[in-house]
């Protein structure tokens, strides 16, 4: 159980910290107000506060970690910085338990999780947002907004299932800077990838999850990419059974502040051509409105009537967590090649020549008489069997064929996923 802790602003409405001291708020800005005060003049004891308010969530709730709010707008030119003492001092209130601190940094800072004595904040893990940017703009195919840096293309999937980050200081177009830090020597539980989030269902305006913004057979690969990956992988509440429950912007202030949140809220989804109205006019639904939140709440019938998904996520957690050679989650335990502009092929190496291959496609059938990639050569005296298919029937799917043949090559079915396995081949034994 993972505790979400905002230490990066405070409320405009019903706050009242303020009224006890004004050092608790520095005149620096952050995108929501004041930003705190952890290095200027009275700091420390606001530093005390927040540092005793996340031993508290652990020693008193027995929290087995905290997830940092926007961490690029805490702003601190301390030494230590006040993101390394609130992980030093999660680490201390367990005494001994293990714990997670993840830190949601919207520049994908990379030295948050490197050790103190290399400059960083020693911090668990990052959210990765271009694994989700990448992945929603390859099922959706919406170039827009913060999504215009990427293609959605086979090779940014490979890229980022080997390496994480997309962006390790490169320049970012919408940004007008460079994005990210280096990376490439960062192992892949330090990233937490995810499909849907609170943040990125609600910016669709009317808060449609991602499985409602494509096909069943897409969202059904895309599940599989996520879940296979030796990245540490985040489902957003009801995404298990393909909850069709929306997760809007809800906030529930005064009457001034409601109205003013209600014109942020349309001045932000205008940015979105594909869902801003051409009159102008804002397509979200009116944070204030009771019934917005309403809308949010899970309908648990449909773990029954969407069987069908809950299974696809159960068998795929349990592969991820059963065999042999997925468990292994170490830098450069895998590598990936392009097949076409929708397809690709992640092949996890296994001991022994026990490796496994992914075979990803987003787009149409793919048949090949041969197929010219190393990656895609079984173990030596093996053949490639199917231990898994996102188009079984048991998911929603239309069945899958055999993949891979000795007389007719490979048959990658449309949108689709699939895992392979070596076996003895005995053909090749007998000759």
């Amino acid at each position: 159980m993972i505790l979400d802790v905002v230490y990066n602003h405070l409320g405009p409405d019903g706050n009242y910290i303020t009224q006890f001291s004004p050092r608790y708020v520095s005149e620096q800005a952050t995108e929501w107000g004041n930003a705190l005060n952890f290095d200027g003049d009275d700091s420390a004891p606001v530093r005390e506060y927040f540092l005793t308010n996340a031993r508290y969530w652990i020693e008193e709730f027995h929290f087995d970690g905290l997830r940092l709010d926007a961490t690029q707008q805490i702003f601190d030119s301390s030494d230590p910085h006040i993101l390394t003492e609130i992980g030093a001092t999660v680490r201390d209130a367990a005494r001994g338990r293990k714990t997670i601190v993840v830190a949601e940094n919207e520049p994908q800072c990379s030295s948050l999780v490197r050790p103190v004595r290399d400059g960083g904040s020693a911090l668990d893990a990052l959210w990765n947002d271009d694994l989700h940017h990448t992945a929603r703009v390859a099922v959706t195919g919406r170039v827009e907004a913060y999504f215009t840096g990427y293609t959605g293309n086979a090779q940014e999937l490979v890229s980022a299932a080997k390496y994480g980050f997309l962006y390790q200081g490169q320049w970012y177009e919408w940004q007008k800077h460079r994005r990210g830090e280096p990376s490439l020597d960062l192992q892949p539980s330090q990233w937490v990838i995810f499909t849907d989030n609170h943040d990125q269902i609600a910016n669709t305006g009317a808060g449609r999850r991602l499985h409602q913004e494509t096909s069943p057979g897409r969202a059904r690969t895309l599940t599989a990419l996520l879940l296979l990956l030796p990245s540490t992988p985040m489902l957003f509440q009801g995404q298990e059974f393909a909850s069709s429950s929306p997760f809007l912007y809800f906030a529930d202030h005064n009457p001034e502040l409601a109205q003013l949140v209600r014109e942020g809220r349309t001045k932000f989804i205008s940015q979105f051509p594909s869902i801003a109205s051409p009159d102008g006019t804002s397509t979200a639904s009116d944070p204030a409105d009771p019934w917005t939140f309403v809308r949010c709440k899970l309908d648990w019938a449909e773990r029954k009537t969407n069987a069908h998904a809950l299974d696809l996520h159960r068998d795929l957690l349990r592969l991820r967590r059963e065999d042999p050679t997925l468990r292994v989650r170490k830098r450069r335990s895998l590598d990936g090649a392009v097949l076409n502009e929708r397809a690709f092929v992640l092949r996890f190496f296994g001991s022994e020549d026990d490796d496994r291959l992914l075979i990803v496609n987003f787009g149409n059938r793919l048949q090949a008489d041969s197929i010219a990639e190393p990656l895609l050569a079984p173990p030596w005296l093996k053949r490639w069997e199917t231990v898994f298919s996102t188009e079984s029937m048991k998911y929603g799917g239309w069945g899958t064929p055999p993949i891979e043949t000795l007389d007719a090559g490979w048959q990658i079915p449309a949108e689709s996923a699939a895992l392979l396995a070596p076996i003895d081949d005995d053909e090749t034994i007998s000759r």
